[in-house]
């Protein structure tokens, strides 16, 4: 669906809720305080795989699933189990660092986070982003503008990695989420999953997960964000699915990765 048409969606919902718009951030608040805040992961934001050989190196960056907010340790987290996956899929140990901070947006992935990249080689970028830009309203020409800018900047400073992005938030399957506060977060996450979809074809070497239908019971913590479990199954599914909906070469690979569907 084209960037306009969604637009003229969320500008149409948004005009159409303003009435209820009191309830709804009373409901909101309702659900916030009901779920609770989670500790981040502690432990070492970097790991490595198990394995012989010269690692391959990856950088997760985002917010709260990269944070790692209801696990103990990232090793157990979106970082650990996507090297894993990583890992095991090439065959040969994964290297890996998580920048993450619970609540950012795109735009203050750039603003707070970008800066803290170290600076040296990552052969994949994972971005782990998306839930807040949902969660807090954002437009889907403000999601595309910041994600493409984000985007931009990565592949600036890592002209041959390539690049992951993790689904719009599942909203529509949080058990935490009341009505109608589901239904409405559960439209703009499909919408920006198109936007998604739609301006990643537009890039070389990145690469996005659609937005899944199900999940296992156990997948959340606590409604919202995934379990231990809940983290091994989504890096499994996410890697799994690039194998299969892309062509993507280890890093020493000459050839360029190019999309197949």
């Amino acid at each position: 669906m084209k960037l306009y048409l969604l637009q003229t969606l969320y500008i149409l919902g948004a005009a159409v809720l303003l009435p209820v718009s009191p309830l709804l951030y009373l409901q909101g608040q309702y659900a916030r305080r009901k779920i609770g805040t989670l500790p981040g992961a502690e432990g070492d934001e970097r790991g490595r795989t198990a394995g012989e050989g010269d690692p391959l190196k990856l950088l997760v960056i985002g917010e709260s699933t990269v944070a790692g907010i209801g696990i103990p340790t990232h090793r157990t987290g979106l970082a650990g189990q996507f090297s894993e996956a990583l890992a095991a899929k090439f065959g040969q140990p994964v290297e890996w660092l998580a920048i993450g901070k619970n609540g950012v947006t795109a735009r203050r992935t750039i603003e707070e986070l970008f800066p803290q990249i170290p600076d040296e080689h990552f052969d994949f970028v994972l971005f782990g982003v998306g839930g807040n830009d949902v969660l807090k309203l954002s437009t889907p020409v403000g999601w595309r503008r910041s994600m493409t800018e984000l985007l931009g900047m990565m592949r600036e400073r890592y002209p041959a990695a390539t690049m992951f992005m993790t689904n719009a938030p599942a909203v529509h399957l949080s058990p935490a989420l009341p009505q109608p506060i589901k239904l409405i977060l559960g439209s703009l996450s499909l919408m920006h999953d198109r936007n998604s979809r739609e301006f990643t074809r537009e890039w070389e070497r990145v690469f996005y997960f659609h937005r899944p239908d199900e999940v296992p019971e156990d997948f959340f913590v606590d409604g919202i964000h995934p379990s231990e479990s809940g983290y091994t199954v989504w890096s499994l599914r996410m890697v799994q699915f690039f194998t299969e909906h892309y062509r993507w070469h280890q890093p020493t690979d000459s050839q360029t990765n190019s999309e197949v569907s």
